[in-house]
Order: C-alpha cells, then structure tokens, then sequence
C-alpha cells in the first residue's frame, strides 16, 4: 500500500522566503506529474494567492481545523489556476487570516492531530502533500509537524541563521521524541544565496559545519524570477528566460531528494 509523503517548509525566522521554496517545490512536482495537495497554514496565506485559486464560495483552512471531517476538507481543497498550463494534479487547501485563531502558543493534544485527520480523508487522492507552515513555533506549526512525515527547514546565509536552524531542528527532534515518532528533518534548505558574497560564503560553511550532510545541495540563488512568477501566479516551470530555468531545475534536484526519501511512487519516473 502507497501512503501520501508529507512535506512541512518550515522556518521558525520570517523572511527567509519560506512560501516561495513552497512555490518552487510545488511548480516542481506539478510539472514532474506528482499529484500534490499544498496545505496554505500560513495566516498571511500567500501561498493560495501564488497559485491562483478562487476562495469564492469555499472553506478554508480555518474551517478544517475547527470542523476535520471529510466534507469539510473537501470543500475547504480547489484546483490551483495553475492546472489551465497543462494536465495534472495540483490542489489547494485554501489558506486563511483566520488560522491565526488557531495559533495559540499551548495547543491541546486534540488540537495537534487535527491536520493528520483532516488529510486522512484524502491522502488516496495524492502522492505529496506540501505544507506552508507559519513562521513560528506555536499551535499551526506543530499541528503540521504532527501531520508530516518530514520537515524542510529555510534558513538565509545571515548572521542568525544558524541559530534558527538549529532551533528548528531541536523543535523537531522534540516533536518527533514527544508526539510523532516519525517525524525527521528533511535538511535545510540555504535561499536567497548571493554566491559572490564572501558573508554568504562564510555562513553556508558556518552551517555546513555545525549541521553537515543536512544542509541541502543546491542552495538557492536569490533570483527575481520567483517573485515575478509568484506575483503573476504562476509556476516557475513555465516562466520565462534562462534565469527562471536555472532556478526551476535547482528545485528539480530538491524535489529529487523529497521523491527518494519519501519513497513516492511515480508512475512514468523511475528515478523515484
């Protein structure tokens, strides 16, 4: 039996690009044929806006962490606009300002599981499901942390960003010894990388050493090119001009790491 891979893009510091790795991944699996359900936890919910989809007459995220059963969860899920660019499965569980309500800094332990439940109703339908978590650690990030199987953490080469990865990564080490025994980092993910700074040199050696093989390859150049795309709302991977393309394949070979680790099952990919 194939179970949904569960992917949390976490970072306990803001602007580090979190939403936008999200975004790259998920044009990354869209075009790879993944089916791929992208869970906005987010309150600012810039992911739903990215990928184009219509709230009108819908459910969102709120709603299924106040109510997780099937039908809501269903009402709460739309097709990304990004479906018009070619066939596939590319879904969204609509985010909202109102998650925020749900983002107390002591959850209960009903509370927690309430995001595993509501993505049981419909893992059959997806083979990765991708989840922009909020850039803290209360009540949101661990309800997805609870729900997933690993957890991307985005840091940027600066002077904090050791400190927040490893913050991270003993909040999940903490989270998988507590409440998830299956829980494990996926690695860290450096964005927003200028190579020709010697500061930006000197920090991604400085995470290297301290966090070795769990600092991914490749780190992500800082590229304007994802913004633009994500301001028009669409993916990466249709985006013009070779800057776009060189950043689409270095997501490419990350949602390579996420397909093996996760072992997903690809029906036309044998390098899964």
């Amino acid at each position: 039996m194939v179970f949904v891979h569960v992917l949390s893009v976490s970072s306990l510091k803001g602007g580090v690009g979190k939403t936008t790795v999200t975004l790259g991944l998920a044009s990354a699996a869209f075009a790879r044929g993944v089916r791929t359900l992208v869970v906005d936890l987010d309150p600012q919910s810039d992911v739903s806006t990215g990928m184009d989809i219509q709230v009108a007459g819908r459910l969102n995220v709120a709603d299924v962490l106040a109510n997780p059963k099937e039908k809501v969860v269903r009402q709460a899920i739309t097709s990304s606009g990004w479906a018009k660019v070619h066939p596939g499965t590319i879904d969204v569980l609509i985010g909202s300002p109102s998650a925020i309500n749900f983002d107390g800094p002591h959850p209960s332990v009903r509370d927690v599981w309430k995001l595993e439940e509501a993505l049981a109703a419909v893992e059959a339908d997806y083979d990765l499901v991708l989840i922009d978590c909020a850039p803290s650690l209360n009540a949101l990030t661990r309800t997805a942390w609870a729900a997933s199987d690993r957890v991307m953490v985005v840091t940027e080469p600066g002077l904090f960003s050791v400190a927040a990865a490893d913050r991270a990564l003993r909040a999940i080490e903490e989270i998988r010894r507590g409440l998830s025994p299956r829980l494990q980092p996926l690695g860290i993910v450096v964005n927003r990388v200028r190579p020709q700074s010697i500061e930006h040199q000197f920090r991604i050696k400085e995470l290297r050493d301290m966090f070795g093989p769990l600092v991914l390859s490749p780190q992500l150049p800082e590229r304007t090119s994802l913004q633009q795309a994500q301001g028009a709302a669409k993916p990466l991977h249709i985006w013009p001009g070779d800057s776009a393309q060189e950043l689409a394949a270095d997501f490419d070979t990350l949602l390579d790491r996420v397909i093996r680790t996760g072992r997903i099952a690809l029906a036309d990919d044998t390098r899964a």
